[in-house]
């Protein structure tokens, strides 16, 4: 994947919806390079499709937080299982199985922190095979901007030192 590859994914990965012309001109490309550089992505697998974001507050899911589970018997079995059993739940947005001292790290988003104690303790704390469960509570997600995207202005010099 060249520059031109990169961008184009990364303006779709912001705004599937863009229409080629719009996608061509933030790039800076041809419409015709356009489509055939984001057809030749789709034929690669580089894009598998082109999916709807829900904001989660509108949907009463506003208080989000990332759980992590240890599981006994560490087995191929139990950590599918319960991967599949996590990612089939309502609450749940986004399901990882991890390495380090966890085995999953689930990804929820609820109504409140009394349906999020009660969620932890009665179905997740309960089950037998989870033998530690963890929660953090998301008190805000940034969403990633390159700063080639931002305006000069606002750009941040690299090289700057937060100390």
């Amino acid at each position: 994947m060249d520059a031109v590859d990169q961008a184009i994914l990364r303006r779709l990965q912001r705004d599937g919806r863009q229409t080629n012309r719009e996608l061509a001109e933030a790039v800076g490309i041809a419409p015709s390079t356009a489509l055939e550089r984001t057809r030749a992505l789709r034929a690669r697998g580089v894009i598998t499709g082109f999916h709807a974001v829900a904001d989660l507050e509108r949907l009463d899911r506003s208080v989000q937080a990332l759980i992590s589970i240890r599981i006994r018997p560490q087995s191929r079995e139990a950590i599918e299982s319960a991967r599949d059993t996590m990612a089939s739940l309502p609450e749940s947005v986004g399901v990882y199985v991890v390495t380090g001292n966890e085995d999953l790290l689930v990804h929820v988003a609820v109504p409140s922190t009394a349906y999020l104690r009660d969620f932890v303790l009665d179905r997740l704390a309960r089950r037998k095979e989870f033998v530690d469960v963890r929660t953090t509570v998301v008190f805000e997600y940034v969403q990633p901007v390159e700063q080639s995207e931002l305006p000069r202005s606002e750009r941040r010099d690299r090289r700057t030192s937060y100390s």
